[in-house]
Formats: C-alpha cells, sequence, structure tokens
C-alpha cells in the first residue's frame, strides 16, 4: 500500500468512526422513567407536559427516539418505593423524579441509573449528595429549595394578617423534604416573635378534624408546607381553610388557584423544562454527578382576592402591586 492509499484509508476510517456512532445512536430509543409520588391530575400534568416539550425541542420525539414510562404513586409511600423499583427492573436509562420523596425512592432502588431531579429539597441537607456543585453518584438537576423561602412566606401572610401572632402550619409528617421546610418556619418564626403550631398531616379523611383542632389550638392564620402527597388535597385544604377562616399561604400557585389565599415559591413547570436540559447531557454521555445541582431562578406571588373577600381582608396595595397574579 502506497503512502497515498495508506492516508486515504487512514482518513477515511476516522470519519466512518464517528458516522458509525451517529448513526447507532439513531437507532436507539431511550427509555425514560418518570416518577411522581401525586396523582395524574390536569395541574400536575401540566408540569410534566413542560419536560416533555421541552425534550421535544432537544430533538427528543416520543415513539421514535424516546419512550416515557409514567408512574404515579397517588399519594402512597409503600407504593412509591414500588414503582421505584418496578422502572429499575425495566432497565431505564434514565429516571426523572418529581417531588422529594420520588428522588429517595428512586435513590434507595438504584446507585447506577441516572436520576434527574424535577424538583426536590436540598439534597445535601437530606444525604443524598457530596454537594450541589459536585453531586457524585448518580444524583443531579434541580432544588426548588421550598425550606429556604420558608422566611419569605411567613413574612408575606404576616403583613397579610398581621394580628395573627399564632400561625399553624400543617405538613406532610411522611415527607422528609417536609421537615426542612418546618425547621427553617420556626427558626424564622422565633426571630419574628410568632408562635408556630406544627401539624403532621396524614390522609386527607382526617383534615376537618386537623382543622378544628388548629382552631381550638388559637391559630389565626395558616401555612402548608406544599408536598406531592398533598398536592391533590388542595382544593380541600383551601375549602377548609376558609370555613375555618384561617388565611393560608402556601408555596405552590396551584394551591392559590384552588382557593387559597395566596402563594410565594417557584415556578415548577420552568424546573421541569430546565430538568430537560439535564437529561440531554447525561443521555450525549455526562456523567450525573458531575454535573452540578441547579437552584430556581422564577419566583411567583399569586394573590386569590376571591377568597380575601370571603374572609374578610383588604390586602395591601403594595403587595397586590408586586403580584405575578391576582386572582378575581
Amino acid at each position: 500500500m502506497d503512502r497515498r492509499t495508506f492516508v486515504c484509508a487512514l482518513t477515511g476510517g476516522l470519519l466512518a468512526a464517528p458516522l458509525a456512532v451517529e448513526a447507532q445512536q439513531a437507532g436507539k430509543v431511550w427509555r425514560i422513567g418518570l416518577l411522581d409520588y401525586s396523582a395524574p391530575d390536569p395541574a400536575r400534568q401540566e408540569w410534566w407536559n413542560a419536560f416533555r416539550q421541552q425534550m421535544r425541542q432537544f430533538g427528543y420525539v416520543e415513539g421514535q427516539n424516546v419512550r416515557f414510562e409514567p408512574r404515579w404513586a397517588q399519594g402512597d409511600h409503600d407504593r412509591l418505593q414500588t414503582l421505584a423499583a418496578e422502572l429499575v427492573g425495566l432497565k431505564m436509562d434514565l429516571i426523572v423524579t418529581g417531588g422529594q420523596a420520588t428522588v429517595t425512592a428512586a435513590r434507595r432502588a438504584t446507585l447506577t441509573i441516572p436520576i434527574v431531579m424535577a424538583t426536590g429539597s436540598d439534597p445535601v441537607a437530606l444525604g443524598l449528595v457530596s454537594s450541589l456543585r459536585q453531586p457524585g453518584g448518580n444524583i443531579t438537576g434541580i432544588t426548588s429549595i421550598n425550606s429556604e423561602l420558608a422566611a419569605k412566606r411567613l413574612d408575606l401572610l404576616r403583613t397579610i394578617a398581621p394580628r395573627a401572632s399564632r400561625i399553624a402550619m400543617l405538613w406532610d409528617g411522611t415527607d422528609a423534604g417536609s421537615r426542612l421546610g418546618v425547621q427553617q418556619t420556626e427558626a424564622a418564626a422565633k426571630t419574628a416573635g410568632v408562635s408556630i403550631h406544627s401539624v403532621p398531616v396524614g390522609t386527607a379523611a382526617g383534615l376537618e378534624a386537623v382543622f378544628a383542632s388548629v382552631v381550638r389550638g388559637g391559630a389565626k392564620a395558616l401555612i402548608i408546607v406544599s408536598t406531592a402527597r398533598l398536592f391533590s388535597d388542595r382544593k380541600r385544604l383551601a375549602e377548609l381553610a376558609v370555613k375555618h377562616r384561617l388565611p393560608t399561604l402556601v408555596g405552590l400557585r396551584e394551591y392559590a388557584e384552588a382557593g387559597a389565599l395566596a402563594s410565594y415559591g417557584t415556578d415548577y413547570p420552568d424546573l421541569f423544562r430546565r430538568a430537560a436540559t439535564f437529561v440531554d447531557k447525561i443521555l450525549k454521555g455526562a456523567k450525573p454527578g458531575d454535573l452540578p445541582i441547579d437552584q430556581p431562578t422564577k419566583f411567583e406571588l399569586v394573590i386569590n382576592l376571591k377568597t380575601a373577600k370571603a374572609l374578610g381582608l383588604t390586602i395591601p396595595t403594595s403587595l397586590l402591586q408586586r403580584a405575578d397574579q391576582v386572582i378575581e
């Protein structure tokens, strides 16, 4: 073989290698598990639709080169762990989690399949990753830092209901991320000189008794630490808050849309869209442990004026002007 023939053969081989890899990847159908602790109601589906739409923008077309396997635990903790194990058994290429309990369940089920958090509490405080900058292991994604917003929510609620010196706080006693929110709220309340009545809640069937107990305890306002398990009960929670005349602030806009007085927190569809970026990078070869965990950049204040009127409250004009949405 002369030098010219050798160079042409070598060049052709170098060019063919990436083309072969590209052709192989082109025929690949990625299998992605979507794990959620809540129920598939329209509001929750909207978050996952934001993720799917962004994935399509990146070129992942369902039925062609990607297959999504959604799993909904319906608020059942045991079922959640079973579903996580099921996705691992189906040999997913990657699992995307919605909610703190889901990433914990997924981590218990696998230490090798990449896990991308679309939302969740501080994963460092919960012992899931080494650090936000260098997670290590198989977990990355986005934290909704709900616990760090606790002081801001308390301040907003006191602006709306300044005479409420005792505030009840409902939270999911089975969720470790909720405990972080409780701790942050209690710390902020201590600084502000406000008394907090912390109440872990169980099933929706017992909510009426919980609210009656809260009122008997002297609470004049309410904070709900939002979690995936309580999400499906948001309308019932809002109705009970109005019935018992408790101005209520939550971290998710969907609660305000369901009738709660106000919400302040992360733009969750934005988090789910951004989660798709992590998935794209991992499917292209990045290691999840090398991808820094992101934090929210968009926050929104929603005030329900209909509920304010039902409670006989006047919302300060300055607060209405700051709101991203006012429901009338």
